[in-house]
């Protein structure tokens, strides 16, 4: 160990001499290592570059502004551990040549909080042709863009940013098919948006009103990406107003074969519901009616609707595991169900500011519904994969409740439409959508727990 300069009135004089010219030898000799000591303890301090310290944010900004050159100025993820130097053969599920890459625990992306981020979206209001004119925020004139600058961190380990080229590497030669109610299509859309900042993808098929199914290829990759509207995954004869139907027909003991049928066919599904069942409705099993949700008038028994949507999730995943058994092909598919994402009206539909926040929420509690509707979904799926005994299925919960329930500044608000004030002024009485979410915007972050999903 080399000795500090500090400490030589320590050192004991020796007690023999050496003649001069030999002593100065020696001590350049001496000199030397020490030298090189200080260099290297010390050089490196010298040059090190200070850590990136985030900006701290105003109550009322937006959380950052990105340069006239799209360029962002800070990135935040410099203040995160690095990631592992295989990580993205992790990802894809490879391992370099000759390495074993040890397993890690499986990441817990449900519990974590929103931070600042720099890094722009991967794409904007017009540069992808499927979103849906109700979330364009961006192309509708939202003023504010704060909403967009910020990711989820999770409490013990990292979520990756979302990787286009990593996603439709797994998707070659694979159909994903987005299930459910018109938040399963607003992931889906965001999904779409995400890949074509890659690769641009052709819409094949179309049908239905609101384009409730639809499908699109990515040719370079042979990958299939459908939505198929389903809002309660079992068979429902939906409510029509305009004829004085305002309830739901729920059928528990058939299936909305219009996407089940497709299962077959399917490599992946990401099923969401949940919205719907708070809708009015009348439920039926085995040719009887059973109960009735917000059906007063009705000459049956009123029950809430959250037995009706635990059995729909559970016989639902129940059905899916049925089918697999029965494919002889045993094609091997990943389910995802995502979890109830909570709407934030802070006033009626109509009224100015029904969701006026322009931060996440630091923390939230989530409510009840929202917390026995998210129970119900993780329950459900880790029941589901303990008796999926067919080969090759697997069911996984994406969990987003918390996530979701703390982004009260990511909902279109009143920007479904263009200018969406002119003519009243912004006292004026318009609709508000408080519970689908601006793309890009925090449902863009669904699909990056998706690709860490899909891939595990």
């Amino acid at each position: 160990m080399g000795t500090n300069p500090s400490q030589n009135h320590h050192l004991q004089v020796t007690q023999f001499s050496l003649p001069k010219k030999q002593f100065v030898a020696y001590g350049l000799y001496a000199l030397i290592p020490l030298a090189l000591l200080h260099y290297l303890l010390f050089y490196p301090l010298a040059t090190a570059k200070p850590p990136v310290q985030l900006p701290q944010l105003q109550e009322d900004a937006p959380a950052f502004v990105p340069s006239q050159h799209g360029h962002a100025p800070v990135n935040a993820d410099e203040q995160l551990p690095p990631p592992s130097p295989h990580r993205q053969d992790e990802v894809l599920g490879n391992s370099p040549a000759g390495e074993a890459v040890s397993a890690s625990p499986p990441c817990d992306y449900a519990d974590g909080e929103w931070v600042p981020d720099a890094r722009p979206p991967l794409y904007n209001g017009t540069s992808c042709g499927t979103i849906k004119d109700g979330q364009n925020c961006m192309a509708h004139g939202r003023p504010d863009t704060g909403y967009l600058y910020w990711r989820w961190r999770p409490q013990r380990c990292d979520l990756p940013a979302f990787s286009p080229a990593a996603f439709l590497r797994w998707l070659r030669n694979r159909h994903l098919a987005f299930v459910g109610d018109s938040l399963a299509r607003n992931q889906g859309e965001s999904l779409l948006c995400l890949l074509s900042s890659h690769s641009t993808p052709e819409l094949v098929y179309r049908d239905g009103e609101e384009n409730k199914f639809r499908r699109w290829v990515f040719h370079e990759y042979n990958a299939t990406v459908s939505i198929f509207w389903s809002p309660l995954l079992v068979k429902v004869v939906e409510k029509a107003e305009h004829a004085g139907v305002r309830h739901n027909n729920v059928f528990l003991d058939a299936f909305d074969e219009r996407w089940m049928s497709q299962l077959g066919a399917l490599d992946a599904a990401v099923l969401s519901v949940g919205h719907w069942f708070l809708i009015p409705g009348i439920y039926h099993d085995a040719g009887n009616v059973v109960g009735c949700h917000d059906c007063a008038g009705l000459n049956h028994t009123e029950t809430d609707f959250f037995g009706v949507f635990k059995e729909a999730v559970h016989r639902t995943l129940a059905e899916v595991t049925r089918r697999q058994v029965a494919d002889t092909s045993k094609k091997k598919k990943v389910i995802a169900f995502t979890t109830f994402s909570p709407a934030h009206f802070q006033g009626d539909w109509d009224k100015t500011g029904a969701c006026p926040e322009k931060r996440p929420y630091k923390e939230k509690e989530v409510g009840y519904t929202e917390t026995a509707m998210r129970k119900t979904v993780v329950d459900a799926v880790a029941a589901a994969n303990a008796d999926a005994d067919a080969g090759g299925l697997r069911f996984a919960a994406l969990d987003v409740t918390k996530l979701a329930n703390l982004r009260p500044d990511g909902h279109p608000g009143p920007y479904m439409r263009n200018d969406p004030f002119a003519g009243g002024g912004e006292d004026a009485r318009v609709q508000n959508d408080c519970v689908h979410w601006c793309m890009p915007g925090p449902i863009d972050t669904f699909n990056e727990i998706l690709l860490q999903t899909v891939v595990g």
